[in-house]
């Protein structure tokens, strides 16, 4: 008769000795998972950007003057410090800016290492943004690199709205 009640005590003990583990390993993970919501919170917001398409076939301009466009008058431009930043960083929060059409570029991704763009304010002051790039870089990423310039012409120039891309280059 003792042995049954020994049992018993015995079984309930090991059955809360195992369930105590599970349950801590629950809350582990459970404060894991609202840790990580919490950083990724804390990251700035993923930007969601519209597919580039692949550009047309390049052909050259035929020679000669090109008899359309606006005149770009002189004037003084005050270009700032370039700011380097790693891929994925925004330093700037967001610009909500009007959507432009984006420009084509003929370059060879394999051979891109950086990307710079300039956003130009209407003062004329350039704003550089320099990003490195990584093994399959190509069109699809270069709307981000865009927007950065953007966001830093807006955030440094005071809100400026007529902030715009200038250039885009590559080394």
């Amino acid at each position: 008769m003792r042995s049954k009640p020994l049992q018993l005590l015995f079984a309930t003990s090991l059955a809360s000795l195992v369930a105590v583990p599970v349950a801590l390993a629950q809350h582990h993970e459970e404060r894991h998972e609202e840790h990580h919501e919490e950083r990724h919170e804390e990251r700035h917001e993923e930007r969601h950007y519209a597919p580039r398409p692949e550009p047309p076939a390049y052909r050259a301009h035929q020679p000669g003057a090109h008899p359309h466009g606006p005149v770009v008058r002189p004037h003084p431009v005050r270009v700032l410090a370039p700011k380097v930043i790693k891929w994925g960083a925004h330093p700037w929060k967001h610009w909500e800016h009007p959507e432009f059409s984006r420009p084509a570029y003929y370059w060879n991704w394999r051979e891109v290492h950086n990307v710079s763009c300039v956003a130009e304010d209407s003062y004329g002051d350039q704003y550089p943004v320099t990003q490195t790039t990584f093994a399959g870089f190509g069109l699809q990423n270069m709307s981000a690199v865009e927007d950065d310039a953007l966001d830093r012409c807006y955030s440094e120039s005071g809100g400026d709205q007529s902030c715009y891309i200038a250039t885009c280059s590559h080394f």
